[in-house]
């Protein structure tokens, strides 16, 4: 017994023995972490392949222990900071000291941004308030398209204006899709006919960023940007990685391939090419109304963009895109054999688009730009038994100075648009005689502009700027705008924008998704241009926590007020759309707010909300404004998992009830809608510099057609053949049409599509 306990002893001391020798032989890495010589506190520091990690402390120091003998790389990682590596050597039972100075990285703390002024600043010391969205902030929601990214953005929603053939627009803060502006690389290359077309398809691999403004933007811009606009600025292509690659599918059957390459050509150039191309051809009919869900689409988009290397780096850029796109949607037995008739129900869209754009800086002494774009756009239409084809033709070209004098920043330009559309409507017709002759549409539309930033010893910055515009068919129009901003310090900022703003309105550009089989279009006086007085307020604050924490606020008050606004009337008629200038004045007002946390831990949350009231006051009566919702939420939260190359990426959105067309008193689906919300998951595992990424879209599952008897009313019927009228054109109750409808698809305000799975692949190769 005494033999057995000594050798247990022994065997024991042996043990303890060889596990204190074992661990004397680890090694250890130690230092210090800095920002311009000073300390930085709470940098994230972990061994990459490993779970061992630590973060610095007050003084800025760390030690990790316990680490074998071998090769390691350190991950040292600080919001706000550029990500630092550093690879190691460790020996048995060495102590390394290793330190590490880290930079700010000033693309996300200071974006910069050039929407607002035209001029390239940083967002927090611009005039205008621009917000800016990355690549990486779409990622977390992938999307075939610039148009269902939007959805992402806190006060911008991309609506559905058709239950078939899914046209929409986008509206910002409440105000309809016509009031937005949109962009590529600043030159005004989508607008009227080709909004939902042209922001579908551009490669999300050529995307620099996206800027949004939210608020007035005639004075530098013109018509049409009343509400706000979108953006998109495109890579250079000196910056851009050789090869980017980005493919996924869904389990509805939707396929989306985003492909990028630069190529170098000798030393004078370097071109970018991005190629797009989208699949759905799927019918889905969930909500058994033998029609389909979700329209089908065959679309290829091919851009490309040359940047030329000039004396004293002077800026040549010329790019071109070209889009083709057949969609169709409608009865589910359809085919291309009952395009046009009577007896198949289907509305199938084919377009074609050119587009071109270029900025030539002149080789002067001053700054003188000289913008230019064109866009070709053509469509074939058939939305049931009505046909619809037009043309599009528009030309921009501006040529502006940037001038700084003392505390005077200076932009003065010159800039011509012109437009030239033709279709089959009565839209371009006139009568000579008995004789039916077509008349294109043709609108010149000279303007100058002269814009004043004045800074101030303190920082502080007044805008000013006015802008006159000659338009051929309504004359001169004046948009002035006033600006200030108060650096309330370096990381919080106060501005106050006014200005006014105007629309010269080409209805059958913008609106024609109305031009579906249902509904006859009126105009019932001629369209007087549309008048706005808008104002924003705006704060912008960012925060760093004793615990690293990154906070960030954003938030607006926002003020318009119309004259002469144009607003469609579906509901004095159930047959007709009725289009006219309001007795009356329109405001829209609401408040919204961003919230930004980037935590020290791998979790971030960006979460936003607008409140709105948009409303008409027509010959002294107020009404709400249709298919809008008071109340709209955003948000979006990451999570990076400690050691593991792995993110889960929760986003979401959440609307009020909104104001819906009814067919009449006997219609009995619901006139508001309910709050409903889609919500989505994902994770994305890296490797190297490949991400796979994977998860579920709508993940509860939520429909609108959950919450109503049908969305498209008489769908059994949808070439009306079975309806009876009145002598004074009412439609009248019947057995077979107890409701007293009509065909129409218009009662739409969310997508039909259901919860889907999701996989992709996405790599870049520099």
């Amino acid at each position: 017994m005494l033999y057995q306990q000594a050798r247990s002893v022994l065997f024991l001391l042996l043990l303890m023995g060889s596990s204190l020798t074992v661990q004397a032989q680890r090694a250890r890495v130690s230092g210090h972490v800095l920002a311009d010589e000073f300390p930085l506190a709470y940098v994230n520091v972990l061994v990459d392949g490993t779970s061992l990690g630590t973060s610095t402390d007050s003084l800025g120091r760390y030690e990790i222990r316990g680490l074998q003998a071998g090769t390691y790389t350190l991950q040292f990682s600080f919001v706000g900071f550029i990500a630092e590596s550093r690879k190691i050597n460790l020996s048995p039972g060495e102590s390394l000291t290793l330190n590490v100075s880290m930079k700010e990285d000033q693309q996300s703390l200071s974006e910069v941004v050039v929407t607002g002024t035209l001029k390239e600043i940083t967002r927090m010391e611009s005039s205008v308030p621009v917000e800016v969205y990355s690549p990486k902030f779409f990622r977390k929601n992938p999307t075939p398209n610039i148009y269902d990214a939007l959805q992402n953005v806190n006060g911008v929603r991309p609506q559905l204006n058709c239950n078939i053939c899914n046209t929409g627009d986008i509206h910002i803060n409440g105000l309809e899709g016509p009031y937005t502006f949109v962009l590529i690389d600043g030159m005004p290359i989508v607008s009227g006919l080709s909004t939902v077309y042209g922001l579908s398809g551009i490669p999300n691999s050529l995307v620099e960023r996206v800027e949004i403004v939210k608020g007035p933007a005639s004075s530098l811009y013109g018509s049409e940007a009343v509400g706000g606009l979108v953006n998109i600025i495109t890579k250079k292509p000196g910056n851009a990685p050789l090869l980017a690659f980005d493919m996924f599918g869904t389990t509805w059957q939707e396929y989306n391939l985003d492909l990028g390459l630069k190529l170098n050509v000798g030393e004078k150039a370097t071109s970018l090419t991005g190629v797009n191309y989208y699949l759905y051809d799927n019918i889905m009919d969930q909500n058994n109304d033998n029609f389909t869900d979700v329209t089908l689409q065959d679309r290829i988009s091919v851009f490309q963009k040359w940047s030329f290397n000039r004396k004293d780096h002077k800026l040549f850029t010329l790019a071109g895109r070209y889009y083709y796109e057949n969609r169709w949607g409608g009865e589910t037995q359809w085919n291309e054999s009952h395009r046009g008739g009577d007896e198949v129900y289907g509305e199938s869209i084919y377009t074609d688009r050119w587009e071109l754009l270029g900025q030539y800086q002149l080789p002067t002494t001053e700054k003188l730009m000289l913008s230019f774009s064109f866009n070709a756009h053509d469509q074939d239409s058939r939305y049931g038994e009505t046909v619809y084809d037009a043309i599009q033709r528009i030309s921009f070209t501006q040529l502006s100075w940037d001038k700084q004098y003392g505390l005077h920043d200076l932009l003065l330009g010159a800039a011509y648009r012109h437009t030239f559309y033709d279709d089959n409507t009565p839209a371009t017709a006139r009568m000579d005689g008995n004789d039916v002759l077509n008349q294109p549409d043709r609108i010149k539309l000279p303007g100058v502009f002269i814009q004043d930033e004045v800074t101030f010893e303190n920082n502080n910055k007044l805008l000013l700027g006015l802008r006159y515009d000659h338009n051929s068919r309504h004359g001169g129009i004046f948009t002035p705008r006033i600006g200030y901003k108060w650096a309330i310090s370096p990381d919080q900022s106060l501005r106050f924008n006014a200005g006014t703003g105007f629309r010269v309105v080409n209805l059958f550009t913008e609106d024609h998704a109305a031009l579906t089989g249902a509904r006859e279009v009126i105009i019932a006086n001629e369209l007087k241009p549309e008048k706005s007085y808008n104002f924003n307020l705006n704060y912008l604050g960012n925060w760093y926590t004793n615990s690293g924490i990154f906070i960030g606020l954003d938030m607006s008050a926002f003020y318009t007020y119309f004259t002469n606004q144009i607003l469609p009337d579906y509901e004095t008629d159930q047959d007709q759309i009725i289009y006219d200038n309001i007795d009356g004045y329109a405001v829209t007002n609401g408040f919204s707010a961003n919230l930004d946390f980037d935590f020290n831990n791998g979790f971030k949350l960006l979460a936003g909300f607008t409140y709105q009231d948009v409303f008409t006051r027509n010959d002294g009566v107020k009404r709400r404004q249709l298919l809008t919702e008071r109340f709209s939420a955003t948000w979006t939260a990451s999570y990076t998992f400690s050691g593991l190359p792995l993110t889960v990426d929760y986003t979401g959105k959440l609307y009020s009830p909104m104001e819906l067309p009814l067919l009449g008193e006997l219609d009995p689906r619901d006139k508001f809608s309910p709050w409903w919300s889609l919500q989505n998951i994902q994770l994305t595992y890296t490797h190297k510099k490949v991400e796979f990424y994977g998860g579920v879209k709508n993940i509860f599952n939520w429909t609108p057609d959950q919450e109503v008897p049908f969305l498209i009313a008489r769908s059994n019927d949808p070439f009306d053949k079975q309806v009876r009228y009145d002598n004074q054109g009412n439609v009248q109750a019947t057995p077979n049409n107890p409701y007293a409808l009509t065909f129409d698809p218009t009662y739409v305000y969310a997508p039909n599509q259901g919860i889907r799975g999701f996989f992709g692949i996405r790599f870049s190769i520099d």
